[in-house]
C-alpha cells in the first residue's frame, strides 16, 4: 500500500485530499506545518509527497530544497501545490526539485492521476496489482490472497499487514513503523495489537504448509522473508 504525505495548511483541502486518496486504497498521512513535515520526513518518509507552497514554519519550497539535499529523501516524489500560476514560479518550483506542479483550484481527477503516474514511475511495485514471492501470491484488485494455489483466506487488517511487508521483502518493520504504515499515524492503535494481527496472519499462511514467509526479529519486529520461495 502506497504511503503518501500531504503537507497543507487548508484543512477542508486536505480532508478532500484524504478522501480520495484512500478511496484508491492509498495510507494517508498530514500535517499543516513545514517544520513538523520536515522531522517526520527523517523519520518515515513516505511514498509521494503532496506539498503546499505557503506553510507556516517552513515554506513548502524550502522544504523541498530540503528534501533534495539529503540522501534519504532526495528521489522522493514531490507533487507541489501552490495558488501561484504565473509561469516564473511553476519555473522556480521545478527546478528547486518539485517533480510536478498543480495550481490551485485544481481537478481532483487529474491531480489522482498525475500522482497515480509518478508512483508507476518512481515505485512500480508499490501500485502493481499483484505482488508475488515463490508460491504466495496477492492480488490487489482482487483483495485476493492464494498460497500454492489454494486461497487463503484472511480478514481486511491481515491482508493490509501483509500487502505492507510483501512491498518490502528482507525489511525490518518496528511495531511503531506498521501501525504507522497500516492502521495510520492519526489513529491510536495498542502496540500489541500488531502482535495478535501478525499471529492470525501466520496461522492462515502456515495452514497446510511448513515454511513461514514472515521472520520474528527479537527486539525489533518483524519482516517478509526475502529468502522465502517456493515451498
Amino acid at each position: 500500500m502506497p504511503r503518501i504525505m500531504i503537507v497543507e495548511d487548508e484543512e477542508p483541502l486536505v480532508l478532500l485530499l484524504r478522501y480520495n486518496l484512500e478511496a484508491e486504497g492509498y495510507a494517508v498521512d498530514s500535517c499543516s506545518r513545514g517544520d513538523e513535515a520536515e522531522m517526520r520526513l527523517l523519520e518515515q518518509p513516505p511514498d509521494l509527497l503532496v506539498l503546499d507552497w505557503m506553510l507556516p514554519g517552513l515554506s513548502g519550497i524550502e522544504l523541498c530544497r530540503r528534501i533534495r539535499s539529503r540522501p534519504q529523501t532526495e528521489h522522493l516524489p514531490i507533487v507541489m501545490l501552490t495558488a501561484r500560476g504565473e509561469e516564473t514560479e511553476r519555473v522556480r518550483g521545478l527546478a528547486t526539485g518539485a517533480d510536478d506542479y498543480v495550481t490551485k483550484p485544481f481537478s481532483t481527477p487529474e491531480l489522482m492521476a498525475r500522482i497515480r503516474g509518478l508512483l508507476r514511475r518512481s515505485k512500480p511495485e508499490k501500485v502493481s496489482a499483484m505482488l508475488r514471492a515463490g508460491s504466495l501470491e496477492l492480488d490487489r484488485t482482487m483483495h485476493r490472497v492464494q498460497r500454492g494455489g489454494r486461497e487463503v483466506k484472511l480478514g481486511p487488517t491481515e491482508f493490509r499487514l501483509l500487502e505492507f511487508l510483501m512491498q518490502s521483502p528482507g525489511r525490518v518493520f518496528s511495531r511503531e513503523q506498521l501501525l504507522d504504515g497500516v492502521w495510520g499515524r492519526d489513529v491510536y492503535v495498542d502496540e500489541r495489537t500488531v502482535d495478535v494481527h501478525i499471529g492470525r496472519l501466520r496461522k492462515q499462511l502456515k495452514r497446510g504448509k511448513e515454511a513461514d514467509p514472515i521472520r520474528t526479529v527479537r527486539g525489533a519486529g518483524y519482516a517478509f522473508d526475502d529468502r522465502f520461495g517456493a515451498d
